[in-house]
């Protein structure tokens, strides 16, 4: 594909929303994950000790099995995303424990840490829609909307 530069209005008007949309969101998962790495934790460390968090994803705070997390986050987790590795990572860090029945629980430090990590997202999202006016951002959003309705997807 052609960068945007180079094409006029009517250009861009004609070109497949998918490569852009993939592109987009390559860029950002990269960009937000880079930012991640550099603070010493990865996007599904973050994503776990939200899902086991009852001030967050959680609905009650109860420990979960790798496999529910999987399906909990099966919106956004990625092929490469390794839970196991991961939720290594964080008991080793004593954010999560694992009970007999091989449910993974936050610990009060882990739920220090969600806190902590989640200060890090205004800064990235600042990061990301620097030059973007919220009200270009809010049309774009509807307009991904729209395509996601006319492709017969569900938009949340």
């Amino acid at each position: 594909m052609t960068t945007t530069q180079q094409l006029s209005d009517a250009e861009l008007a004609g070109q497949p929303a998918a490569y852009w949309t993939g592109v987009a969101y390559e860029a950002l998962i990269a960009y937000t994950r880079a930012r991640q790495a550099e603070k010493g934790y990865t996007q599904p460390q973050f994503w776990l000790l939200r899902n086991l968090s009852a001030n967050d994803i959680s609905p009650d705070g109860e420990g979960m099995t790798l496999p529910a997390l999987r399906e909990a986050m099966s919106a956004y987790i990625r092929p490469e995303d390794d839970l196991a590795v991961e939720a290594e990572a964080l008991l080793e860090r004593g954010w999560l424990t694992r009970d007999a029945a091989d449910r993974l629980w936050l610990t009060d430090a882990g739920e220090q840490a969600r806190v902590d990590l989640a200060r890090n997202a205004p800064a990235i999202r600042a990061a990301l829609h620097e030059g973007i006016d919220d009200t270009d951002y809010v049309t774009t959003v509807k307009v991904l909307q729209r395509l996601i309705h006319n492709a017969g997807g569900a938009a949340a």
